[in-house]
């Protein structure tokens, strides 16, 4: 398990069906989700169900945090988890690819440190408490 060195906390990318939460520093932060926009032609990105972003064109989506006033690195977290389930989406990825890709572009920007799981019955607590 990825676990932060110095709180000794994991840090954790965790997936429910559309919805995710970001776990780092001993917090979580979520659900962040997606929608279909109303024309059916683009996904929205959602944070505790307020829309944060959006997909915009093939080749560039928008995400604005900042009225959340989460810390840095989630907003950077969640833009790249936003940008590849856009991708995925897209793809019609099955939902061990998506965390795969995710994976491999976490790595890309340098946050290895971030674990990528489906959850488990057992996270059922700290995934209700948002």
């Amino acid at each position: 398990m990825a676990v932060n060195s110095m709180t000794g906390y994991p840090n954790e990318i965790v997936f429910r069906d559309t919805q995710w939460w970001i776990v780092a520093r001993g917090r979580h932060w979520g659900p962040f989700d997606y929608q279909w926009s109303g024309d059916l032609r683009g996904v929205e990105f959602l944070f505790r169900g307020i829309k944060f972003g959006e997909v915009c064109s093939r080749d560039e989506f928008f995400a604005d945090l900042a009225p959340f006033r989460l810390p840095i690195s989630v907003c950077r977290i969640s833009a790249i988890v936003a940008g590849t389930v856009a991708v995925s989406v897209s793809m019609a990825e099955s939902q061990d690819a998506k965390v795969e890709r995710l994976t491999c572009v976490l790595n890309d920007f340098g946050f290895e440190r971030f674990l990528v799981r489906q959850s488990r019955e057992a996270d059922s607590g700290f995934i209700s408490e948002q």
